[in-house]
């Protein structure tokens, strides 16, 4: 027999019954406000790192432009008998720039790619500005260059070893334009800083393991630029165009040390402020794009 209940009750179970609706309506409701916020902040975000990414791309094209047009405009005899093996370094990067940026544009590949080549299209950049300010080029620099801050090298450097970190403060604290001699030892600081970064995170035993066939040096060492394929494989971004480029890119830097510790540069080998400024940048952006290209290898 079915429970008879008042009017008063049956009131009373509408009036529950319609609440939790609307609680049930309401808790909806704020799920798809919660969830159209989240897209809606998901899109910003997306839209914000699109247009900081253009932003930066167009930032160093036209600086990489800026500054190969300036060095193009020089007489061939400016490096007729100075720079010559690092000026063809330089030419050879931005070869090797082009052909890298060609082969990514021109095939669907990882996002990570977005990165590299933006860090690969500022390297490129920076080797020319330096050249530039080294030559003596007017303008050179004209164009101002994304700046990375120290705290993002320091950590990365960190994170492989503390005595790469205190090397590389040194490096740093000898450019100063006080120091007659103050390139030379800073690239000699940096340049160890590099050599220790590929023999802690590139062990001989590891390579070998990973590329069996790999080419070696003449005592049998796995060569700098299989040590970068290492890097790559280890990172899933193996392409014989970015490889050929991280390898250029080293052997830039490594020229650009060969200018400082040969004593080329005019009678005192001093410089000036801002061609220690582009020195540093050079070599601390360097240093910043094999970190990112090694990754947790």
């Amino acid at each position: 027999m079915a429970r008879r209940i008042s009017a008063s009750q049956f009131r009373s179970k509408m009036r529950q019954a319609q609440q939790k609706q609307r609680q049930a309506i309401n808790k909806y409701n704020q799920a798809v406000r919660k969830h159209n916020q989240n897209v809606k902040t998901a899109v910003n975000k997306y839209n914000q790192e699109v247009r900081a990414h253009n932003s930066r791309v167009r930032a160093n094209r036209q600086r990489l432009k800026s500054e190969l047009a300036r060095l193009q405009s020089q007489s061939s005899t400016t490096t007729t008998t100075r720079f010559v093996a690092y000026r063809t370094s330089v030419e050879t990067l931005n070869q090797s720039y082009s052909q890298l940026e060609n082969r990514v544009e021109s095939r669907q590949h990882d996002p990570r790619f977005d990165r590299v080549l933006d860090l690969s299209e500022r390297e490129t950049a920076n080797s020319l500005e330096v050249t530039n300010r080294i030559l003596g080029v007017d303008g050179a620099g004209d164009t101002p260059a994304e700046q990375i801050e120290n705290a993002q090298l320091h950590d990365g450097l960190a994170r492989i070893s503390d005595d790469l970190n205190d090397r590389w403060k040194g490096a740093v604290f000898a450019l100063n334009p006080t120091n007659p001699d103050a390139a030379r030892h800073f690239c000699t600081s940096a340049r160890e800083v590099i050599t220790q970064i590929l023999e802690i995170k590139a062990p001989d035993s590891d390579v070998f393991a990973i590329l069996p066939d790999c080419d070696t040096t003449d005592r049998g060492n796995p060569t700098r630029r299989s040590k970068i394929k290492y890097f790559l494989h280890k990172q899933g971004l193996d392409e014989s165009s970015l490889e050929e480029f991280v390898e250029n890119d080293i052997e830039n830097i490594v020229q650009l040390f060969r200018v400082f510790n040969d004593g080329t540069h005019g009678s005192a080998g001093t410089f000036d402020l801002q061609q220690l400024h582009a020195i540093k940048t050079r070599v601390e952006d360097g240093i910043v794009f094999l970190t990112e290209i090694i990754g947790d290898a």
